[in-house]
């Protein structure tokens, strides 16, 4: 079962690095392990002046997508400087966009800001390109305020909603998610979701597909319905998958 798990995982892993000091080097890494002996992951996640590489590394039409962040990770960009900053990365062979709401205005209690940014960022990046929309929960720590901006991010187009940037001190939670879920089997659309930061192991993806398929359905979670922001998670689906050891220590997100 936890080999099923750790082949589950690896389909639905958004293989990311965001860190401070990732480079050219890094990206050619990245993209060489979003490739396994296993399998390709979902995609990659990575900083938008490093997608016109990737695209060059992987080509057009890969399996492994290519997504970016914007408004990322402060949350407190004007929309134009974020619509602008998305515009270049589809340009510049983006899939995916992963946009983080301005969620200090909103913990303010401007939900107009939410809704403003969304809808922006939406109207410029028409399908196929997807729209995660991260609302960074850890910082909204409050149960209501998850649910409202769970609510209006899917009210205003997104087709995901994400937990977290990995950059704040709580990423996702257990509770978290199953907010998230909630709000997405109530809105009745057709909108996935992704917990990112702290999931490092097989058992962590786990406790979220086994949520997840509580909320939704066994068969819901697919790679057009589910992901999974991390950079350490690899090296454990691998250590399963291969029968090895898990590693000591994850990599940072």
């Amino acid at each position: 079962m936890h080999e099923d798990t750790a082949k589950a995982a690896l389909s639905l892993l958004d293989l990311t690095d965001l860190t401070d000091t990732c480079d050219e080097a890094a990206i050619e890494t990245l993209c060489a392990k979003a490739q396994t002996p296993f399998g390709p992951v979902a995609a990659i996640c990575i900083w938008p002046r490093f997608v016109a590489q990737a695209r060059g590394i992987l080509g057009a039409g890969h399996a492994v997508k290519i997504a970016t962040v914007v408004n990322f990770p402060s949350g407190d960009l004007p929309v134009a400087t974020v619509v602008a900053g998305m515009r270049q990365a589809i340009a510049d062979g983006a899939d995916e966009i992963d946009l983080v709401i301005p969620y200090r205005d909103f913990i303010a209690g401007d939900e107009e800001a939410v809704t403003e940014m969304v809808a922006a960022v939406r109207a410029a990046c028409p399908p196929p390109v997807l729209l995660k929309t991260i609302l960074e929960t850890g910082e909204l720590k409050d149960p209501a305020l998850i649910r409202e901006a769970s609510d209006l991010a899917i009210a205003a187009g997104s087709d995901f909603i994400k937990t977290s940037t990995g950059k704040a001190a709580v990423n996702a939670t257990l509770p978290a998610a199953g907010i998230m879920l909630n709000a997405i089997k109530s809105s009745g659309k057709p909108v996935g979701f992704k917990p990112a930061g702290g999931v490092r192991t097989v058992a962590d993806a786990g406790d979220y597909l086994a949520l997840a398929a509580a909320i939704l359905g066994e068969s819901w979670a697919t790679p057009k319905t589910f992901r999974f922001g991390a950079s350490g998670l690899l090296d454990d689906i691998l250590a399963v998958l291969g029968g090895r050891p898990a590693p000591a220590a994850p990599a940072s997100y």
